[in-house]
C-alpha cells in the first residue's frame, strides 16, 4: 500500500506491489529511481501540511499557539518519537479528537436478510478509507457539503482510518466525527500505523524505534492504548513495508502487539508485508512465513489483511492453516483495491464468497471513497455508493447485473445497531447544504458532521407492491432534523410495504413509536407506520398516520401499549390509496419509552480562544461542563434581532466552531449550547459572550463562506463552496469547475448587501495556466429570489488571473455568468474566488 507517501502530491503511483503483468529490468530500475528520489525529496520537506503548497505543517509548540488563539483542531498523527510526548493533558486539540458514542452492540437476523444469496455470520467486511490528507482531517467537521459522508454501515464490520506517510507522520488516530458515526452502527475503528516503503522514504530506524523496549514495557505500546482509550476507538491497522528488518524485528513487533493488547481493549490488524524472517514479502495468503502474526495461543493480532494477489487456491490454504492455528478463518480478510477502479475493478469474487458454500475468508476494502473521488457531484456520489455497497439496482435484494460487481449487498447480509431504547432517526446523513432543527432553518450554507449522521435505513431500498413501486430515496431539500430526510415520490396506485430498518426493540406498556411527516398540501397522507414483530417477523402490523392540516412538519405519536411483550423486529412504513403524484416526505421516525425526557443544560461554557478569520469574522473554541447522557450539543449564536443562528453539534464537551460572523456593527455576540437528548428532548442553553473590538471595516468580502450554488462541477472536490472559502492556495482542486453549456455560480449573501467591487480570482491565481484564465463573462445581480437578474458586470476578453470590477449596486443574490471560459476551446471554467465587496 505504498501509494499514500506520495500520494499527497499527487504524483501518480503504482499499488504497493507491482502489477502481476511483468515489467522490464530496466523499466523497474527507472521507476525505483524516480520514486527514490522524490521520497527524499519529500522526506527532506519534513512533516507535510494538509495540502503539499500551505507550508510546514504546524509544531507541538504552533498548535499550542494555535488553541490559544482558537485555530482548527485537526486529528493526531505522529512519527515513533513524537507519540511518546503526547499528552492529552497539554496537547490542544486532544479535548477536540475525543468520541463519546460507546460502540452499540448489533445484530443480523438471516431470516430478514434482504439478498437470499447474502450470509449472517460468516465473512466480514474491512473498509480502509482515507477521508483527507494525513495532516489536514479537521476535528469536527466543517462548513462544506462535500466530504465522503458514508452511509452503507449495514455491510461493514470495521472502518480503518487510513493514513500515514513519511513526510507527515506514521501514525494516525481518527478523528471524533467517523469515530462516533461508526460507533453508532455497530461499526470498530482503527487508527493506522504505516511503515512505507523504503523507495518512498521508509527508514528501518522508524520501525527499531517503534519496538524500543523500557524494562519489560514497549512505550509506544503504551501510548498505542492510551491514545484509543482517550479518544475512543478500537485499534489499530499496522502495515510495516519498511525493508531492511531481520527475524529479530519481526520477533519484537509480534511482542509488542501481545504487550499492548494485554493492556485491555485495544485490538490489532496485521497487514501481509513482513514475514516472520523480517523481510518484506507480500504472500498473498497465510502461510508458514507469516502466521506467527495471527497464530494461537500467542494470538499477536485480531485479523489479517492479505495482499491483493490472491486467488481461490490461496484462499483455501489460508483457511485451513487458520483453522488448524485455533483461528476464525474469518480473522483473515483477503484484500481488494478499489482506490483506482472502484466497481470496475476485478475480484475474484467466487474465491472468497463462492456461491451456495460458506464464506472462506473475510473481505478487506481498500480505499472504498473512489465513489465520492471518482464523482462529478453530490448525486453522482449517492449514485456510485449505492452501486458499489448496494448493487446496480439499487435494491440489495435483486443484485442480478451484467457485470461482475454485484455490490456487497449480493455477498454480506446487513446488521443492525438498532437494538435499544430510544431509537431516534431523522435520515440525516452527517452533511448538507442547510440545517433544520424542528423543522426550522436554523443555518445556510454547506456543511459535513458525521458526529451528527443519524443510523441510516438497513434496506436502501426494499419496496414489495402489486402495482407500480413508489421510489424512495434521502432527501437532500427539506429535512426536521439536520440536512435531509426520507421521501417517497412516484405513482400509487397499490399498496406499497416500504422496509426500512431491521430492528430488536422490546416492547414495554409505555412504549410509543413517533412518526414526523410533511405533505405539498393538507390531506391524506396515505401512509401508515409498518411495525414486525419477532414472533413473526415479516409480518407487518400498521398505523394510519392519518391527514395533515397544513404544509409544514406534523408528528404523529402511536401507542404501541397493546402489544407490550413483544419485541420489534422491523420497522417500516406503508403507503395505500391512489395518487398519480404521490409526494411524502418522513423527517423522524423514534420508538422511545414514555414522554420525551427532560434534559438538564450544560454548565461552565467557556471559550478557550479565539483567532480572526475575517475582519469581521472569527473562529472560536468552546468547552462546557456536559449534563450526563446526551445525544449531542446544538451550538448557536444570538442574532441583534432575538433570532438564533447555528453554528455547529457535537457529542462532546468541546466543539470548534469555524466561523462565527459578526452582524453589522454589534460589539459582542452571545454564544449558546443546549443539550439534545436520546429523545431528542432539548434543555436551556448555557451562555458565554464574544466580544468584538473595534469599528467594522467598510469594506468586507460579504461572499466568504456563504452558501453558493453551480450549474455543475467537474468533481467531487470542486463544488461552488471552493469559490467562496477565501484560498487560492489549496491546489487545483481548490476552486469551483464547470464544464457546462453555460457554466454559473450563485451566492446567497444573506441579506441585501451594499456592494462596491466584485473581484474574481481565474485558473491563473490559483496556480493554473494562464490560458485557461475566463475571458468573457458577467456579473449579475438582484435583491430576492423571485426578481429578474440585472447585470452589473460585463467582461469580454479578459486574460488577467485577478479582475477587480468597481460596482454600486445593493443584492442579496450575486452570479458570476461565464460566457466563454477559456482562451481557446477549453470547455471548462474555473474559478478559485468569487468576492463580493461591501458593507
Amino acid at each position: 500500500m505504498r501509494r499514500r507517501l506520495l500520494s499527497q502530491l499527487r504524483v501518480p503511483l503504482p499499488h504497493a506491489r507491482l502489477p502481476r503483468p511483468a515489467l522490464s529490468r530496466a523499466a523497474v530500475a527507472a521507476l525505483a529511481v524516480l520514486a527514490a528520489t522524490l521520497a527524499t525529496t519529500v522526506a527532506s520537506l519534513g512533516p507535510l501540511p494538509a495540502r503539499a503548497d500551505a507550508g510546514p505543517s504546524p509544531t507541538p509548540a504552533a498548535r499550542a499557539q494555535a488553541s490559544a488563539a482558537g485555530g482548527q483542531p485537526y486529528a493526531s498523527y505522529w512519527y515513533p518519537k513524537t507519540i511518546l510526548n503526547w499528552d492529552p493533558a497539554t496537547d490542544p486539540d486532544a479535548r477536540f479528537n475525543r468520541s463519546r458514542v460507546p460502540l452499540r452492540p448489533r445484530t443480523s437476523d438471516p431470516a430478514l436478510r434482504a439478498n437470499q444469496n447474502a450470509h449472517a455470520g460468516e465473512g466480514r467486511i474491512a473498509s480502509l478509507v482515507s477521508f483527507a490528507p494525513t495532516s489536514g482531517n479537521p476535528s469536527q467537521g466543517a462548513l462544506d457539503a462535500g466530504y465522503y459522508a458514508f452511509t452503507y454501515w449495514q455491510y461493514v464490520d470495521t472502518l480503518v482510518f487510513w493514513g500515514g506517510s513519511a513526510g507527515e507522520g506514521l501514525i494516525l488516530a481518527p478523528n471524533p466525527t467517523v469515530i462516533d458515526a461508526a460507533h453508532r452502527n455497530g461499526v470498530k475503528v482503527y487508527g493506522t500505523v504505516f511503515f512505507p516503503p523504503t523507495a518512498y522514504g521508509g527508514q528501518i530506524g522508524w520501525v527499531r524505534d517503534f519496538v524500543v523496549r523500557s524494562g519489560a514495557t514497549y512505550p509506544v505500546a503504551d501510548k498505542l492504548a492510551e491514545v484509543a482509550r482517550y479518544y475512543g476507538f478500537d485499534g489499530w491497522f499496522v502495515n510495516q513495508e519498511t525493508a531492511g528488518g531481520d527475524a529479530a524485528l519481526a520477533t519484537e513487533l509480534r511482542s509488542f502487539m501481545k504487550y499492548a493488547r494485554s493492556k485491555g481493549q485495544v485490538e490489532f490488524m496485521w497487514y501481509d508485508a513482513m514475514t516472520e524472517s523480517g523481510a518484506i514479502s507480500w504472500q498473498d495468503a497465510l502461510t508458514s512465513a507469516n502466521d506467527a502474526f495471527l497464530s494461537d495461543p500467542d494470538r499477536v493480532s485480531d485479523a489479517m489483511f492479505l495482499d491483493f494477489g490472491w486467488g481461490a487456491g490461496a484462499l483455501r490454504s489460508s483457511r485451513d492453516l487458520a483453522r488448524s492455528l485455533g483461528r476464525d478463518e474469518h480473522d483473515l480478510y483477503a484484500g481488494i483495491d478499489t482506490e483506482a477502479n472502484g466497481y470496475n475493478t476485478g475480484v475474484p469474487w467466487e474465491a472468497v464468497f463462492p456461491s451456495g458454500q460458506p464464506h472462506v475468508t473475510s473481505l478487506g476494502i481498500y480505499r472504498p471513497e473512489w465513489t465520492w473521488k471518482s464523482s462529478s457531484g453530490p448525486a453522482d456520489f449517492r449514485a456510485r455508493d449505492s452501486r458499489f455497497w448496494v448493487g446496480a439496482n439499487a435494491d440489495p435484494s435483486d443484485t442480478s447485473t451484467t457485470s461482475s460487481w454485484k455490490g456487497l449487498a449480493h455477498y454480506v447480509a446487513e446488521s443492525t445497531p438498532v437494538t435499544a431504547k430510544p431509537f431516534v432517526t431523522g435520515f440525516n446523513t452527517g452533511h448538507g447544504d442547510f440545517y433544520n432543527v424542528g423543522g426550522v432553518r436554523v443555518r445556510d450554507g454547506g456543511w459535513n458532521n458525521l458526529s451528527l449522521q443519524d443510523v441510516p435505513p438497513t434496506y436502501r431500498w426494499l419496496v414489495t407492491s402489486s402495482g407500480s413501486r413508489l421510489t424512495p430515496s434521502i432527501d437532500y431539500g427539506d429535512a426536521y432534523e439536520g440536512g435531509s430526510s426520507l421521501r417517497l415520490t412516484g405513482r400509487l396506485d397499490a399498496v406499497n410495504t416500504v422496509r426500512l430498518y431491521q430492528a430488536r426493540l422490546p416492547v414495554a406498556a409505555d412504549t410509543r413509536l413517533s412518526v414526523v411527516v410533511k405533505t405539498p398540501a393538507a390531506g391524506p397522507t396515505r401512509l401508515k407506520a409498518a411495525v414486525a414483530f419477532t414472533d413473526a417477523p415479516t409480518t407487518f402490523v400498521t398505523f394510519d398516520l392519518g391527514s395533515t392540516g397544513g404544509t409544514g412538519w406534523e408528528r404523529r405519536t402511536i401507542d404501541l401499549s397493546a402489544h407490550a411483550g413483544r419485541t420489534i423486529a422491523q420497522l417500516g412504513l406503508q403507503a395505500e390509496g391512489s395518487d398519480d403524484a404521490y409526494d411524502i416526505r418522513v423527517g423522524q421516525l423514534a420508538v422511545h419509552d414514555g414522554p420525551v425526557d427532560a434534559v438538564a443544560a450544560p454548565s461552565g461554557l467557556t471559550v478557550l480562544g479565539a483567532a480572526d478569520v475575517s475582519a469581521t469574522s472569527k473562529s472560536l473554541r468552546l468547552s462546557w461542563t456536559g449534563s450526563g447522557q446526551v445525544h449531542h450539543y446544538d451550538v448557536y449564536r444570538r442574532n441583534p434581532d432575538g433570532s438564533r443562528t447555528y453554528l455547529g453539534a457535537t457529542p462532546n464537551d468541546a466543539y470548534f466552531v469555524p466561523r462565527l460572523d459578526r452582524v453589522g456593527a454589534e460589539t459582542s455576540t452571545t454564544v449558546e449550547v443546549e443539550a439534545v437528548g436520546a429523545e431528542y428532548g432539548r434543555s436551556a442553553p448555557a451562555t458565554t459572550t464574544v466580544t468584538w473590538d473595534g469599528t467594522p471595516p467598510e469594506g468586507t468580502n460579504l461572499a466568504l463562506g456563504r452558501p453558493a450554488t453551480a450549474s455543475g462541477q467537474c468533481a467531487a472536490e470542486e463544488g461552488p463552496a471552493k469559490a467562496v472559502n477565501g484560498s487560492v492556495t489549496g491546489g487545483t482542486s481548490d476552486k469551483w469547475c464547470a464544464t457546462t453549456s453555460a457554466p454559473w455560480l450563485e451566492v446567497d449573501l444573506g441579506s441585501a448587501r451594499r456592494i462596491t467591487r466584485f473581484t474574481v480570482r481565474h485558473a491563473q491565481a490559483g496556480g493554473e495556466q494562464a490560458a485557461w484564465n475566463t475571458r468573457d463573462f458577467t456579473v449579475q445581480v438582484r435583491s430576492a429570489a423571485g426578481d429578474p437578474w440585472t447585470t452589473a458586470v460585463t467582461v469580454t476578453g479578459n486574460t488577467a488571473a485577478v479582475t477587480d470590477h468597481p460596482v454600486t449596486v445593493t443584492a442579496r443574490y450575486v452570479r458570476l455568468a461565464v460566457t466563454r471560459p477559456t482562451q481557446g476551446s477549453d470547455p471548462a471554467a474555473r474559478i478559485y474566488e468569487f468576492e463580493a465587496w461591501g458593507s
